[in-house]
């Protein structure tokens, strides 16, 4: 029997239906990228090519670039503190795990880097930074098929999370 993805309640799809089937696709997609890959001697050299470091710097990036944003709207949005914390410290956690240095366990301002521009109104802020989230995790995503074995399950996982961060600040709960 096929997974069921949007089977509806009340009020539409479950959420852990949603999310389990964002996380499948997305592991899927990553098991392909797995089985095109190389032999197991092979692997272990591809996890230190260069396009794999590339492609691992640029994730790093991302996630220092999704912390800025998550800060800049908590400092824009007080209020929203208490629900954004959570997945802020979580896309910390990605940085880490790409390597990025620009990963802190709280909110800090990059003097270097332009500020980020965050709406007025506190569902408009929502919906950027969901945005924001939809984003990197396409990008990640669409990076798989580039990725050696690790990186593209550590990619792939992190897409999901962002998928699943997008969702809930898109409003699918609170």
């Amino acid at each position: 029997m096929p997974l069921t993805t949007t089977t509806p309640g009340a009020d539409g799809p479950r959420r852990r239906r949603v999310l389990a089937g964002g996380a499948a696709a997305l592991l899927t997609a990553a098991g392909t990228a797995v089985l095109a890959g190389c032999s197991s001697a092979d692997a272990g050299a591809a996890e230190h090519s260069s396009a794999a470091k590339r492609l691992r710097q640029r994730a790093g990036r991302d996630a220092a670039a999704l912390l800025e944003r998550y800060d800049a709207t908590i400092a824009a949005h007080a209020p929203l503190a208490a629900r954004l914390r959570p997945l802020r410290a979580e896309v910390a956690r990605h940085a880490e795990a790409f390597g990025s240095a620009k990963a802190s366990p709280s909110p800090s301002a990059s003097p270097s880097a332009p500020p980020v521009s965050v709406p007025r109104e506190e569902k408009a802020a929502l919906a950027a930074l969901a945005d924001a989230e939809r984003r990197t995790a396409d990008a990640r995503t669409s990076a798989l098929g580039q990725a050696p074995p690790e990186l593209a399950r550590l990619l792939a996982s992190v897409a999901a999370a962002g998928a699943a961060h997008a969702y809930l600040l898109a409003g699918g709960a609170a």
